[in-house]
């Protein structure tokens, strides 16, 4: 459904803000979507604070950088607030967009990475252990590698 290689499913969603975000408009630059179990989760925290952290970096490296996860728009925009998150949080509440790139799981979101390069082709994937998280090294080589 979504492999290496293979055109990037579209992505139609509201972000924190209740703005549309779609993949097709985001053609040109590299994209990259973090998949998240939830907001204000110690984990989750932590891994998007340092995605704020890096920002500069992923700037840099001329890339789209998105969140999604299953909590509510409202949820998204106090998240973001409350540790002022310059990325997007993506509200996937009937969780299609989050099957459409295998990264759901029994208890809702899985942790992952998709760098999708500047064609909408999928270049980059990566599951992990929930208690872990993808290192903003990791995803910035990967977006290099675009």
């Amino acid at each position: 459904m979504s492999q290496i290689g293979e055109q990037a499913p579209d992505i139609d969603l509201p972000d924190g803000n209740g703005e549309r975000w779609q993949l097709r408009q985001m053609r040109g630059k590299p994209v990259v979507l973090l998949f998240y179990p939830g907001d204000e989760t110690p984990v989750c925290t932590k891994q998007l604070c340092s995605v704020r952290d890096n920002w500069e970096r992923y700037q840099e490296a001329g890339a789209e950088v998105v969140g999604i996860n299953s909590d509510s728009i409202d949820k998204h925009r106090r998240f973001a607030s409350n540790h002022q998150l310059p990325l997007r949080l993506l509200s996937d509440a009937d969780g299609k967009v989050t099957r459409a790139y295998e990264m759901n799981s029994f208890i809702g979101t899985k942790r992952g990475v998709v760098v999708i390069d500047k064609d909408g082709v999928i270049r980059y994937r990566r599951t992990v252990i929930p208690i872990f998280r993808p290192t903003d090294d990791e995803i910035l080589k990967a977006i290099s590698q675009t």
